[in-house]
C-alpha cells in the first residue's frame, strides 16, 4: 500500500498538473470503486467543477472543488492516479479542460472514491493518529511510554501514528538500531529520540526520491519512484547488512513480513 511518501509525491505532482482545471466529463468503468454517493450523482456533481486544490491527510488524497465538494481518493493496495491517462486500465477517467485525462486505475478494486461535503467527517479521518511531522520528540516519547505493543506493529497502527506503513517502519527501525519485536515501553529515552529522528528522516528522503515502487505504486506520470535503491533492509532478505554484512532476516510480525538485521538491531 502506498505510504505517506508515495501519497505526498502524488499530491505534489497533482498540484502542478491538475489544479485550476475543470472536470468536463467523468467516465465510470467500474462502479465498485465509487463508495459515495451513487454513480450517477458522483458523475453529475463532478462534471463542470474546477479543481481548486489538492490536500493529503495520512494516506488519503483530497481534491477541493469549486462547487464546495471534496473528492476523496484512497488508493489502498493497488490504486493509481495517472496523468495524462490513456484509459487502458482505468476504472474511472476524469476528462479535464486541457483535453487530457486523469485516470484512476485499480487492478484489484480495493481503492475508494468518495464525493463528500466534508472530508474531515470521515470515520477513517477522525480515527487517525497524528502524523510524524506534526509531533515533536517529547510528544513522541510520551506516546510510547507504557505501550506494551511491539514497536513495529505500533508504528504501523494508523490510530496511533498515521502515514507510516510496513516499509518505512522497517527502514526507520533499522536506522535506529531497534529490533522490531521490542515492546515500545522497553525503549530508552535516547532510543525513542533517535527513532523519532529516523522516522522523519526516512520519510523526507523517500519523498525526495518520489517514493518506493515495490508493488503497484507509480508516480502521477506512470513512472516509478526511485527510493527502492536506497532501501537498507526492506525486501533484502538474505542479502548482507549494509553495516555489518550479517544476512538480513525476514519474519512475520503483526501479519506482515518484517525485515531487519539480527546483529545491528537490538
Amino acid at each position: 500500500m502506498p505510504e505517506l511518501p508515495e501519497v505526498e509525491t502524488i499530491k505534489k505532482e497533482l498540484e502542478k498538473s491538475v489544479v485550476g482545471k475543470k472536470i468536463t466529463e467523468v467516465c465510470v468503468r467500474h462502479p465498485l470503486v465509487i463508495r459515495q454517493p451513487s454513480v450517477e450523482k458522483f458523475k453529475k456533481e463532478l462534471t463542470g467543477a474546477t479543481i481548486k486544490n489538492v490536500l493529503r491527510k495520512a494516506k488519503l488524497l483530497i481534491f477541493g472543488l469549486s462547487n464546495g465538494k471534496f473528492l476523496a481518493v484512497h488508493l489502498k493496495m493497488t490504486g493509481q492516479l495517472v496523468y495524462p491517462g490513456d484509459g487502458k486500465k482505468s476504472r474511472v477517467t476524469f476528462s479535464l479542460s486541457d483535453g487530457k485525462n486523469l485516470d484512476f486505475n485499480d487492478q484489484r478494486l480495493f481503492g475508494e472514491l468518495r464525493l463528500i461535503d466534508n472530508w474531515q467527517s470521515l470515520k477513517f479521518i477522525r480515527e487517525l493518529g497524528p502524523e510524524p511531522f506534526d509531533l515533536n520528540p517529547e510528544r513522541f516519547k510520551e506516546m510510547l511510554s507504557g505501550k506494551r505493543t511491539k514497536i513495529k506493529p505500533l508504528l504501523m497502527d494508523q490510530k496511533f501514528i498515521s502515514g507510516i506503513g510496513n516499509l518505512y517502519a522497517a527502514e526507520s527501525l533499522f536506522r535506529a538500531r531497534i529490533h522490531p519485536e521490542r515492546p515500545a515501553q522497553s525503549l530508552s529515552d535516547k532510543e525513542k529520540g533517535l527513532l523519532f529522528k529516523e522516522v522523519k528522516d526516512v520519510l523526507k528522503e523517500a519523498i525526495h526520491y518520489g517514493g518506493s515502487s515495490v508493488d503497484n505504486y507509480v508516480r502521477l506520470s506512470g513512472g516509478k519512484g526511485n527510493y527502492v535503491s536506497h532501501h537498507r533492509v526492506y525486501d533484502r532478505q538474505g542479502k548482507p547488512c549494509l553495516r555489518c554484512k550479517t544476512p538480513i532476516k525476514r519474519i512475520a510480525l503483526g501479519g506482515r513480513g518484517t525485515y531487519f538485521c539480527p546483529k545491528c538491531q537490538k
